[in-house]
């Protein structure tokens, strides 16, 4: 007779993970693509089915019980094991039809991907793209994404890799806030013009402080963490900010400022799961990828 734990089912697991590893259902929900009742009810049928709770229900999210606590690792090795099973059964397939999920910044997505992907979509119809605007990491083994743009080179175990290039930045304003300001000339100058910067990250505060500025948060009257709202908050003059120059010099609406002070450039990595790497529509993608994006730093 089969046991409770060989009959459960792996939807209710995967709902218990998401909660476990988010701390709310609202959140599990979100990373899941389903509703929060039904998330609800699926850690609720979880219980039911091991006669054990898992979850102390709080006002400000879900907290591990125990019992909740003891079963999160043989639960993770479960979702291992599954996504290695997907991986393995679609790294077999040899047919170019199909759907090829790409994930990158949602920058990235905005502004650079989508002449690249219309170029794909031309050469190979059969192969459908999903692109997936995320600035999370995306988990390649877990079938999230079949390739990711990262800006960071990926230490993801079972990935290929590859090294297309550096995005070089620049400081950037608009015409307004030059004109409200004064256009610097110099570093000495920069004092006294707002900068736009990041909320919770401290990457810009870090470039900061490399290069001899002491700023903390308040230094930037205007915070975004999305990169997207954080280029519009640029454009509208708002304050100084950091671009990419390939993007900013297509727009009309930015003004470089060049003060000969180096700034940090980002790299561009092409990640796949090497069980993927070897399906032709994953492969075809991956290399048209590498070429569209290597052509923009020759």
């Amino acid at each position: 007779m089969a046991s409770t734990f060989d009959s459960l089912d792996w939807s209710l697991v995967r709902a218990y993970l998401a909660v476990a590893e988010t701390g709310s259902l609202s959140a599990a929900a979100r990373k899941l693509g389903a509703s929060q009742p039904t998330v609800g009810r699926q850690v609720q049928a979880m219980e039911e089915a091991l006669g054990a709770v898992l979850f102390h229900r709080r006002a400000r999210g879900m907290v591990l019980t125990e019992m909740g606590g003891v079963l999160l690792a043989p639960a993770r090795a479960m979702r291992d094991a599954a996504g290695a099973l997907a991986l393995t059964a679609a790294g077999v397939s040899d047919s170019m039809a199909g759907t090829v999920r790409v994930t990158a910044s949602v920058f990235a997505s905005h502004h650079v991907l989508p002449p690249i992907i219309a170029r794909i979509r031309a050469a190979e119809p059969e192969i459908a793209i999903e692109l997936a605007p995320s600035d999370e990491t995306e988990n390649l083994l877990f079938r999230e994404a079949d390739i990711a743009v990262r800006m960071y080179r990926p230490t993801q175990l079972d990935v290929i890799t590859k090294h297309l290039g550096d995005i070089e930045l620049g400081l950037y304003g608009s015409p307004d806030l030059f004109a409200r300001y004064g256009r610097p000339t110099c570093q000495a100058e920069l004092e006294r013009i707002p900068f736009v910067g990041y909320d919770r990250s401290e990457r810009i505060i870090r470039g900061f402080r490399e290069a001899g500025w002491h700023v903390d948060r308040d230094f930037f009257k205007v915070r975004c963490d999305s990169q997207t709202a954080y280029w519009e908050l640029v454009r509208a003059g708002c304050g100084l900010g950091f671009a990419s120059k390939l993007v900013a010099a297509r727009d009309p609406l930015l003004e470089e400022v060049d003060l000969g002070i180096p700034i940090p450039s980002l790299p561009v990595w092409l990640t796949a799961h090497e069980t993927m790497r070897r399906t032709p529509r994953v492969r075809r993608v991956y290399q048209m990828l590498g070429e569209g994006l290597s052509d923009l730093f020759s």
